[in-house]
This record gives C-alpha cells, sequence and structure tokens, in this order.
C-alpha cells in the first residue's frame, strides 16, 4: 500500500513552537488553519506517494545523502507572500536550501521516484497560512504582516521525512547530516 510523504528542513522545537503560534493566530484571527497540519517546515520535497513495503529503500536514500551533507545556518527574516492565499516567514539566503534541494532530487530520482511525481524548483519559506485563507482575509492580514519583524534562525542539521496520518503531517524519520563544515563557512 502507497503512503504520502514529503521532506523538508524542520527547525527546533523552540522556533518550530513559535512559529505555530503565528499559525493559530491565523487559524483564530483569519479562519486559516490549514497550515496548523503540519510543523514548521521548509518544503525539499512535495507530498507523493511511496509504497510502504519499500521505505527501506527511500530511507537509505536518505540517508546516505544526510551522510554527505553539512549542517548549515538558516537566517529567517520578515514576511512574504504568494497573492492571493498564502502568507509566510521569509528565508533569507535561498542558495544552501536549494543546493541542498536539487540533491534531494537527485537523490529520490535514483531511489526510483518518477521525475514528474518532483518538484522542478522550490521558493524556500515557512507557511503560516495557505489555500483555506480566504481572498478578502488575505489582503486583510497581509496588511498586518509585510509590516511585522519576524528574525530568528536555525541549523539546519537533518533531513525529516513526514508521514501523513489520514488528518496531520507527522515527522516520521529524520537523518542527520553527518559531513564535517568546510573552513570557509
Amino acid at each position: 500500500m502507497s503512503q504520502l510523504y514529503f521532506i523538508a528542513l524542520v527547525p527546533d522545537e523552540d522556533l518550530r513552537g513559535e512559529i505555530q503560534h503565528l499559525k493559530m493566530e491565523m487559524a483564530e484571527h483569519y479562519d486559516a488553519s490549514h497550515a496548523l497540519k503540519s510543523p514548521a517546515h521548509i518544503t525539499l520535497q512535495m507530498p507523493f506517494r511511496w509504497p510502504e513495503e519499500e521505505e527501506s529503500q527511500l530511507f537509505g536514500s536518505l540517508d546516505q545523502l544526510a551522510s554527505d551533507q553539512s549542517p548549515f545556518r538558516v537566517e529567517l527574516d520578515g514576511f512574504g507572500c504568494f497573492t492571493p492565499r498564502v502568507i509566510f516567514v521569509k528565508v533569507v539566503d535561498h542558495a544552501p536550501v536549494v543546493q541542498l534541494f536539487e540533491r534531494v532530487r537527485k537523490s529520490l530520482k535514483k531511489a526510483g521516484l518518477p521525475e514528474d511525481k518532483m518538484n522542478d524548483d522550490i521558493h524556500p519559506h515557512i507557511t503560516i497560512a495557505s489555500r483555506d485563507l480566504d481572498k478578502d482575509d488575505f489582503f486583510k492580514a497581509w496588511k498586518v504582516y509585510k509590516k511585522r519583524p519576524f528574525s530568528r534562525s536555525f541549523t539546519a542539521s537533518r533531513l525529516s521525512l513526514l508521514k501523513y496520518n489520514g488528518k496531520n503531517w507527522e515527522i516520521y524519520r529524520e537523518f542527520e547530516f553527518r559531513a564535517k563544515a568546510s573552513d570557509e563557512e
């Protein structure tokens, strides 16, 4: 039986809690609760189906990728949007996340995920409101969030494989980055 998974960078527990609070504000003030179905994350691969009995192949592929990846800092600053439905926390430097995305893509292709099921590209961000945000509420919320300060950072030190349980997305398995950071960093 195939299950739904996605791959992401998930911040540390404290930052996840702060972003969860932002998501709850969006639900409370703008009736947008869809983003509450998953922990705070930067998506590296959108949801895809994978045979549950072949999980070990997926795990092996992601573990191999993580063994060759160094941890890196992710700076967050302010809010952005995809008009007229999505409001998110902005990632300052996309380059290291995009490089990791390319590696994830190659790894998934090698593991057997069809290319038409993979993201072509990404725009790194952490969503706080999405598809259920009404257009009118989007514009009301955006007036508030576009000026609101929010500056944090976290160390991306693992890949997270999330699995859909029929109601929410849960962190199912994590793959620690094990390569040493270069002297230049």
